[in-house]
């Protein structure tokens, strides 16, 4: 499917939330860089961040949103991870619970995505755990039903929004097999720790841990058993999403890159009209466009209903791992500099090395993308 020219509807809401992200987040970001955003704050900003269709933008009218495309979306995605990683990946999560929650009962989609919409709560997808990452089948996290309710143990780990959380949407194993279940953090209790990383610490990855939680099963999200399949599912757009953040990443870099060779000089002129650092900004632009053309072209086939789980392996592993080159490219590019805490530049990098490794690592992005290629299962 090709990739479709955004519209200029499109094009105008991107530049003015590219305005607004510069002149208000920007500055706060800057305050905590490295440092972890309290959840007061973090709301403060998610809220300013809501008035421009994120993370509600594809959300159907009639439930709140704006019924907005993916592409568009991933438009005013791309625009929020070149100003900050931190919130980017703290709405993105929560976009993905919106868009679970469309799946949910009435009663409980109307109880939380209003507030998710708003910016005014924080959810998070409980999946990954101490001994599980990609083999979503084997997670251990336990549901027993006692009557009409279940009762859940366990530990989930790698949470993103997990400390911010009001709620999660916890992939659980019962005795029909995986089922989603919405814990609500002061009704029905869980703890939660976050985890120090080289990066990315200004919003919350964390532990999640569960001990004897009673839930109603009026809580379950889809039907019960139906965790697995819906898992997949969420992958597919997950990945894409991934990708674009990216994308945003590789964006600033080359910015912050092409801005310092055009000032910085070097054998009496500046460096960017040295041949070996002009080839670099011409590669780091290469692998950027081509990042996020894979990227929309996800977000395209989303809009058009059409199975996507191989491109998105594929925009996934190229985008983050391009990051990867990119960044590491711009600290080389800015030289000893590089590597000082006065330029952006370190930080990307830390931050792109980390990106790869979510919803699924490179690696298993390659087997998945072999496996759909050949027909044959490489993981075992």
């Amino acid at each position: 499917m090709p990739y479709e020219l955004p519209t200029d509807d499109m094009t105008l809401a991107a530049d003015s939330f590219r305005k607004f992200l510069h002149a208000e987040i920007k500055p706060v970001v800057k305050e905590y860089r490295d440092r972890h955003i309290p959840k007061e704050k973090m709301r403060e900003l998610t809220r300013q961040i809501a008035n421009f269709g994120l993370p509600g933008c594809t959300v159907p009218i009639e439930h709140g949103g704006m019924g907005w495309t993916y592409s568009a979306q991933g438009m005013l995605f791309e625009e929020l991870m070149a100003v900050s990683c931190d919130v980017a990946i703290c709405v993105m999560i929560n976009n993905g619970i919106a868009r679970r929650l469309l799946s949910a009962s009435p009663a409980l989609r109307d109880r939380y995505l209003p507030g998710i919409l708003a910016g005014e709560l924080f959810g998070c997808a409980g999946i990954s755990e101490p001994d599980v990452g990609s083999n979503v089948a084997e997670i251990k996290t336990r549901a027993v039903r006692d009557g009409s309710d279940f009762i859940i143990n366990g530990e989930k780990t790698w949470i993103t929004n997990g400390h911010y959380s009001d709620f999660i949407i916890c992939t659980v194993k019962g005795e029909k097999g995986l089922s989603h279940i919405l814990v609500d953090r002061q009704e029905h209790g869980y703890e939660t720790r976050n985890i120090e990383k080289i990066a990315l610490n200004s919003q919350s990855t964390a532990q999640v841990f569960f001990s004897d939680t009673r839930v109603p099963d009026s809580n379950l999200i889809d039907g019960e058993g139906e965790g697995l399949k819906n898992t997949m599912r969420m992958f597919e757009h997950a990945r894409a999403h991934v990708g674009m953040l990216s994308v945003g990443l590789m964006r600033a870099a080359l910015e912050e890159s092409i801005a310092y060779s055009q000032q910085r000089k070097q054998f009496g002129k500046i460096i960017a009209s040295h041949q070996l650092v002009a080839a670099k900004i011409a590669n780091m632009a290469m692998l950027l466009d081509a990042s996020r053309l894979m990227c929309q072209r996800v977000f395209g086939m989303i809009d058009a209903g059409v199975r996507c789980d191989l491109e998105a392996s594929m925009a996934k592993a190229f985008a983050t791992e391009s990051a990867v080159r990119v960044c590491r490219d711009a600290v080389q590019l800015h030289g000893g500099n590089g590597i000082t805490k006065e330029f952006n530049v370190e930080k990307y990098l830390r931050e792109a090395i980390i990106i790869p490794i979510p919803d699924g690592t490179t690696e298993i992005q390659r087997l998945f993308i072999s496996r759909r290629l050949t027909g044959i299962s490489a993981f075992v």
